[in-house]
């Protein structure tokens, strides 16, 4: 937007805009909580402590695709860049167009692909992308809120696309995720983090 379009824009929109980019990331993240509050586990990012501890089991140097749901502002998407190897790629997937465009011009790095979609099809996704499966999915979308049959579809989705060995990473205020889990991961690892607001439970899904 130019600046004569800015003069024109109604006062409403400017301080909303300016209160935004004041708040930084933060402000983003609020808003797409409120506009989509369903499909937004927290109104709060995830804390550095809930980050180590979800990340923790990953063996980085088998990892060339790493999936994301719902990465938000990009809390996770980061701290992954930092550990993944040079020839792979974090491909995250997101339905509200709010965070695509906030990522696509935050994150600058090559190994970054968001994309505007619904974590059910995350296959189509993958195969998009030149991959055949993924190494790990990671997942903070808060399965208790979702639609009526999005959460199995999803769950049942990730296990399709997960190499064998590979994991799908969980962290949620509930235990409901695990039970759709459960119907196709039969070894489903759990933990604890309290230093979160609010503190959460992680699950890890292993494909045998």
């Amino acid at each position: 937007m130019n600046p004569s379009e800015l003069a024109h824009e109604p006062l409403p929109l400017r301080i909303k805009r300016r209160i935004k980019r004041a708040m930084g990331p933060w402000g983003v993240f609020l808003q797409g909580f409120l506009e989509h509050p369903v499909m937004v586990g927290s109104i709060i990012p995830s804390s550095r402590f809930t980050i180590a501890k979800v990340l923790a089991p990953v063996k980085w140097d088998e990892c060339k695709l790493f999936v994301e749901y719902g990465p938000g502002v990009g809390t996770f998407c980061r701290p992954v860049l930092e550990r993944l190897p040079r020839d792979g790629m974090l491909l995250v997937i997101d339905t509200n167009p709010l965070y695509i465009d906030y990522l696509k011009t935050t994150i600058s790095d090559s190994r970054f692909v968001p994309v505007l979609g619904s974590a059910a099809d995350v296959e189509e996704i993958v195969r998009a992308h030149g991959h055949s499966h993924a190494d790990y999915v990671l997942s903070g979308l808060p399965f208790s809120t979702l639609p009526d049959g999005v959460g199995p579809a999803i769950a049942s989705a990730t296990h399709r696309v997960l190499r064998t060995g590979g994991a799908f990473l969980v962290y949620q205020f509930n235990s409901r995720a695990r039970d759709f889990m459960a119907k196709h991961f039969t070894h489903i690892d759990q933990g604890y983090e309290p230093l979160n607001v609010l503190p959460c439970k992680l699950f890890w899904g292993w494909k045998e």
